[in-house]
């Protein structure tokens, strides 16, 4: 039976993740908006992250906070990124909690890596984001991102 779990939780990810490609790979006339965004934080099994940034939406800037938390994580990072927003149709739709997607992500940073992430909120808001962390960490499962407009 735990088998059939790991599969069908397996499907989900897939179908998850491969709809959110799509969407942001498929979205007509480019980005809606564009962000770049600072994060910083600690990890010991379950940790958080904090920072801020800017998204740039019809030719505006709008400062935002971001906050986070990640489980199955150790060590200390800093990340930059870069990003393009999709769907964005109204301006509080950039509001909420972005997750990756259930599977989360694996991987290990040492010194300076650099990763590529989709993330997509409950307004149906896409996020592609380019990043580049510095410190070290070892991710054995994902987490999420809330951001929030100041």
């Amino acid at each position: 039976m735990n088998n059939v779990k790991k599969i069908a939780v397996l499907v989900l990810v897939i179908v998850v993740t491969t709809g959110l490609t799509q969407a942001a790979k498929h979205h007509s006339g480019g980005p809606d908006a564009t962000l770049r965004m600072s994060i910083g934080g600690f990890h010991l099994g379950i940790g958080g992250s904090s920072g801020s940034g800017t998204l740039t939406y019809r030719g505006r800037n709008y400062p935002f906070r971001v906050s986070g938390m990640a489980i199955g994580r150790v060590g200390a990072t800093s990340s930059s990124a870069v990003g393009d927003v999709f769907n964005l149709r109204h301006l509080q739709d950039f509001n909420g909690n972005y997750t990756v997607s259930a599977a989360g992500t694996r991987g290990v940073t040492l010194g300076a890596g650099r990763t590529g992430t989709i993330m997509g909120n409950q307004a149906g808001v896409i996020i592609r984001v380019s990043s580049t962390q510095r410190g070290v960490a070892v991710n054995a499962t994902g987490g999420g991102l809330t951001m929030q407009l100041q």
